[in-house]
């Protein structure tokens, strides 16, 4: 199944239009003309199938068939990760992030940050992307950057867990994680947590956990705890 896009759309929704570019992409690139068949989503776990009723390289318009509704996850996971130096490396994060089923994404600006400002449109375009390619009908929240300290003044639902270095006493991801429990996740710079941000995290009741036995990148660790969390979940 091919998957498309558009945020506007619901089950009130009978016809609607794509944009210039993805109807530019579906007529002259994928050569899809009227009457042919496109599955759409919300990004809010609906699926549409839509059939071609106008098939315009400048506004292809459809009409809605069908749609189905998926079962909302019965856990949340959102990871809070900072910025890696490259960018590349935190957009392969957050393509395969959405591949495997992570909700939310917060990236959090440390004390060691070596990368303080993102793109958030370049972002925002990379989950939707991974999206489509995957056959996910849930588009992963992208919130603004934000400071440790200013996210640690926010109170997040559910489980909350810190992921660093330091050797302290720690207790395997794993051996914590049950099944439909809504789950935040700390993921720290190339350099890792300072003490201090760690002993604020600790008394902000999140718990310290440790991802392994070996050394991680921070896109590395943040995709070893999104699988984490998801595995646990499947049915």
């Amino acid at each position: 199944m091919q998957l498309f896009y558009n945020p506007n759309i619901d089950e009130t929704t009978e016809t609607f239009s794509f944009d210039k570019e993805e109807s530019k992409h579906i007529i002259k690139v994928l050569r899809k003309k009227d009457s042919d068949i496109l599955f759409v989503t919300n990004g809010l776990g609906d699926l549409f199938k839509t059939e071609i009723t106008l098939a315009s390289d400048n506004k292809c318009t459809v009409k809605i068939i069908s749609f189905e509704k998926s079962t909302a996850p019965k856990f949340h996971l959102h990871l809070v990760v900072a910025p890696t130096k490259m960018n590349d490396r935190f957009e392969w994060f957050l393509e395969k992030a959405t591949e495997i089923g992570i909700h939310e994404i917060t990236p959090i600006i440390c004390d060691r940050s070596e990368r303080k400002v993102i793109n958030t449109e370049r972002f925002d375009k990379i989950l939707l992307t991974a999206m489509k390619q995957s056959n996910v009908l849930f588009l992963p929240k992208l919130n603004n950057a934000i400071s440790f300290k200013d996210f640690m003044k926010q109170k997040q639902d559910g489980v909350n867990f810190i992921a660093h270095c330091e050797e302290t006493d720690k207790k395997s991801l794993k051996s914590v994680l049950k099944p439909n429990e809504n789950v935040t996740i700390l993921i720290g710079p190339e350099g890792d947590f300072t003490e201090k941000e760690i002993e604020l995290a600790l008394d902000s009741n999140y718990i310290p956990v440790s991802l392994g036995n070996t050394r991680l990148r921070t896109e590395t660790a943040a995709i070893v705890a999104c699988h984490s969390v998801v595995f646990v979940n499947e049915n």
